[in-house]
Formats: structure tokens, C-alpha cells, sequence
């Protein structure tokens, strides 16, 4: 079943999904769906989602010159604003931000840049 919820969140992140939505998906009740989506996951199905949407607003603000607005639309917030928000309470960084700042290396590119100014 949670398994299925997961399916279900991956193929349509951008859906306005609510836990009754997602527990009619699973065709098990709220509550159910709730506890053991929270058990198998460590979070509940809606923040899960949450995280979700903002990884893949991440990706595309790296990726692509896309507006925040359609950003925002194409994860499921219905704003730039809601999108800007959730993301910085989730990564600590407003949208803007963390488009600007360069991509962290991988340890070993780190190391390399290390080694070279030292």
C-alpha cells in the first residue's frame, strides 16, 4: 500500500493531493494510510510530497531557465510565492538563491580545489 502511494506521488507530483485522495488511491482509509506510510517513510505522505515538489523545483531551477512561476505550476504550487515559501523552509534558501549559487562538487572535486590552493 505504501508502495503504491509512492507510485502514485512519483507519476503526479504536480496533483493536488490530499491524504484522502491518496488513501482512496490505496483504497484503505486516512488513518490507515497515514501511520504506515509515517512507519515506512519517517514522515508523513503530504511532507514526503512536499520534499518531492521542492527536489524537483531544485532540479529545474538548476537545469533550465525556466520562470518560477511555471516552476512552481509544473511541481503543483498553485504560486511562485507558495513555491518560494516551501522552499525555503525546506532547503533554508529562497528559490532565487539557490539558483545563483553554483552546484556543489562532488567530495572529490571539492578535495581537488582543496589541494591546488593549499
Amino acid at each position: 500500500m505504501v508502495a503504491t502511494a509512492l507510485t502514485a506521488l512519483y507519476q503526479d507530483p504536480a496533483h493536488a493531493w490530499t491524504v484522502a485522495a491518496l488513501a482512496r488511491t490505496c483504497a484503505v482509509s486516512r488513518s490507515t494510510l497515514a501511520a504506515r506510510f509515517k512507519s515506512a517513510v519517517g514522515q508523513g505522505p503530504l511532507e514526503y510530497l512536499t520534499r518531492r515538489r521542492i527536489e524537483l523545483a531544485a532540479q529545474r531551477l538548476r537545469k533550465d531557465d525556466a520562470t518560477l512561476a511555471a516552476i512552481a505550476h509544473s511541481v503543483g504550487y498553485g504560486s511562485e510565492s507558495a513555491l518560494s515559501v516551501a522552499f525555503e523552509r525546506v532547503l533554508g534558501v529562497p528559490p532565487g538563491d539557490y539558483r545563483r549559487r553554483p552546484a556543489a562538487g562532488t567530495g572529490r572535486d571539492r578535495a581537488a580545489r582543496t589541494a591546488r590552493s593549499g
